[in-house]
């Protein structure tokens, strides 16, 4: 609880101060942000204006989030218009469809998505995609209900209430939710985008790693277990390892 009255309480000069002991400590403190050990551990935006802070909570995260989940995309969901490393790692767009089995009930046989292998229905989990050879992807995370046929919205990631995402279009960023997106202002593209997902805690969050800087957090009332979920539609994105 020091450690949380201390980032929770200081003021961005206490916090610079403090930065040192902070990290030492959170170093030590592995599990610490489970979210049953404290309400004030949650990425609460509302509560929680400084980006000092933000910088600081972010960092304190990564320094416990050493043994996070590994992750593969499952090749039976992965759309026609992507193809899938041997390691299960990498997505690569192509405008022309491969010759895959659509009817399987699991495959998104229009839009260009995929999802992970395995869902989380608790815990706090992790991972990281190197996003820097592509300026149109997706990445975030989805109930294992969203719909994988047609061109409608109801299997587009980000427009349909089954889905977070953070989104990439060229120089535009946002998040996208329900359909409704909401800008991301940056000052440079990044190259690799983190996923932070609080399931219990209701909140899920996309940073830099490079500068720990937090791009975008929203909290929901997850109803299902979530999977993490990808698309691209130019060049290639990867987990990172």
């Amino acid at each position: 609880m020091y450690l949380v009255d201390m980032i929770t309480n200081l003021d961005d000069q206490g916090l610079v101060n403090a930065e040192q002991e902070i990290f030492e400590r959170t170093e030590l403190a592995e599990g610490i942000l489970e979210p049953q050990e404290s309400a004030k551990l949650n990425f609460n935006q509302q509560r929680v204006q400084s980006p000092l802070l933000h910088r600081l909570w972010a960092s304190a995260v990564l320094c416990c989030m050493a043994g996070s989940q590994e992750i593969s995309i499952d090749e039976k969901t992965v759309s026609p218009h992507l193809s899938l490393s041997e390691d299960k790692k990498t997505l690569t767009f192509s405008p022309k469809k491969a010759k895959l089995d659509l009817d399987g009930p699991e495959r998104f046989d229009h839009w260009p998505n995929a999802l992970a292998a395995a869902a989380f229905h608790t815990g706090l989990h992790a991972w990281k995609v190197s996003v820097e050879k592509s300026c149109a992807y997706k990445l975030g995370v989805c109930y294992g209900s969203l719909p994988r046929k047609g061109p409608g919205n109801e299997a587009r990631l980000g427009f349909n209430a089954a889905s977070w995402v953070f989104s990439r279009y060229d120089k535009e960023f946002r998040f996208l939710h329900a359909g409704q997106p909401q800008p991301v202002e940056l000052l440079r593209a990044p190259t690799e985008i983190g996923v932070l997902v609080d399931f219990a805690g209701g909140e899920v969050l996309f940073y830099d790693p490079d500068s720990c800087t937090i791009l975008f957090s929203h909290r929901e009332a997850f109803a299902a277990p979530l999977y993490p979920v990808f698309a691209v539609a130019h060049q290639s994105i990867s987990l990172s390892q």
